[in-house]
């Protein structure tokens, strides 16, 4: 492990020291599985990437941190790439146990109680005080730092790239799976590896459906498609870029016409609305105004925190009293549905709350893209 990771690492704990301290916590499991998409939790306090199967960072109070990992998983990863003290057991969750009780640990805080933790290890943990902390340590990395904030900014440059790659690869009767292929393309060279999350929002030649799908052969685009291209690249950052794509002559329907003023309207609020202190449910209220205005529903969540999971909290929605802070990173994308629930608009940005408010780190314009073929 090399110094500026070690460095990294150590800022990490700290800040999820404080967290635990402010929770009366005497130790934190930090869950993290390739299955469930949660492999980044791990990463992100061990330097180590999940190939397969799941692991924990367990980070006490006081004391070293360490990790667990299922036996089977002696081979399933570059065991190297991290300095923490590993162990191995076919059950992780009783020598997770067995360390508490040896400890005296009560008060065990969880990240992935709930969507991560395998069911045995819970029982095996059960009798302790288990907490469950996915908001507390969410907050606590969500400040990002510069190292990290250089990771964001490669993958927004990859991001953005496949977006035009994806702009140049469309036209009305490709299939999705090509189009989608020219870009996955770009993304595996670039050191995205598996860490990639993209789908389609397609419908009829003016209006787009608000289902998300993943891009099939079966699939063929039409005048009007919504590309939702989410990666991660070498430094494991998540970010999301994309823009609405139409043919040259393509008439779109009023309703996509009125969203997309609505979405030029959040693009001017944004950066304003997001300044340091103000409340993730203000910056909802403010970005989400031009679409609430003209009646459109909102489906998927207007925003959340982004890092080395793809969806993180603190979500930009109603009632969400968090509080933002400079160099938090948040995925931008209100879901605009029509009242009639058919037609929808989605775009993607990634956004960099700074002392100034927030700023867009992709450079893309926000338009439809028509192709000129």
């Amino acid at each position: 492990m090399g110094a500026a990771l070690s460095a990294e690492l150590d800022r990490r704990y700290a800040n999820v020291r404080a967290a635990m301290a402010e929770h009366d916590l005497d130790a934190l499991v930090v869950a993290g599985s390739e299955y469930t998409g949660f492999e980044g939790a791990v990463t992100y306090l061990s330097g180590f990437q999940i190939v397969h199967r799941y692991a924990y960072v367990v980070v006490p109070a006081d004391g070293d941190p360490f990790i667990v990992f299922p036996s089977e998983a002696r081979y399933v990863g570059e065991h190297g790439t991290t300095a923490l003290e590993q162990f191995l057991h076919d059950r992780p969750g009783e020598h997770v146990a067995a360390r508490a009780r040896s400890a005296g640990w009560k008060r065990v805080g969880v990240y992935g109680l709930d969507f991560v933790m395998t069911v045995r290890d819970y029982r095996a943990l059960e009798a302790l005080d288990l907490v469950s902390f996915d908001v507390e340590f969410d907050v606590a990395r969500a400040v990002k730092s510069d190292a990290e904030l250089e990771s964001v900014r490669d993958s927004v440059r990859i991001n953005e790239r496949g977006f035009e790659i994806f702009f140049d690869a469309y036209a009305p009767g490709n299939t999705a799976a090509e189009v989608m292929a020219a870009a996955e393309e770009w993304f595996i060279s670039e050191g995205c590896g598996r860490l990639t999350m993209n789908m389609v929002l397609t419908g009829t030649d003016t209006f787009a459906r608000p289902e998300f799908k993943i891009a099939r052969r079966e699939e063929v685009f039409g005048e009007f498609v919504l590309p939702s291209l989410e990666v991660a690249g070498p430094g494991m950052h998540w970010v999301e870029v994309s823009r609405a794509i139409a043919s040259r002559d393509a008439v779109l329907s009023d309703d996509t016409e009125r969203m997309l003023e609505a979405y030029l309207e959040y693009f001017e609020a944004a950066p304003g609305a997001m300044t340091p202190g103000a409340s993730c449910h203000d910056v909802h209220r403010a970005v989400s105004a031009g679409f609430t205005a003209r009646g459109f529903h909102l489906g998927h969540v207007t925003g959340h925190s982004i890092g080395m999971t793809m969806i993180e909290f603190p979500k930009i929605g109603e009632g969400v009293e968090t509080e933002l802070a400079e160099n938090m990173v948040l995925s931008m994308h209100p879901h605009a549905i029509a009242e009639n629930g058919d037609g929808c608009l989605y775009m993607q940005d990634t956004w960099l709350v700074t002392a100034e408010g927030g700023v867009s780190l992709a450079t893309l314009p926000m338009q439809v893209f028509r192709s000129v073929g």
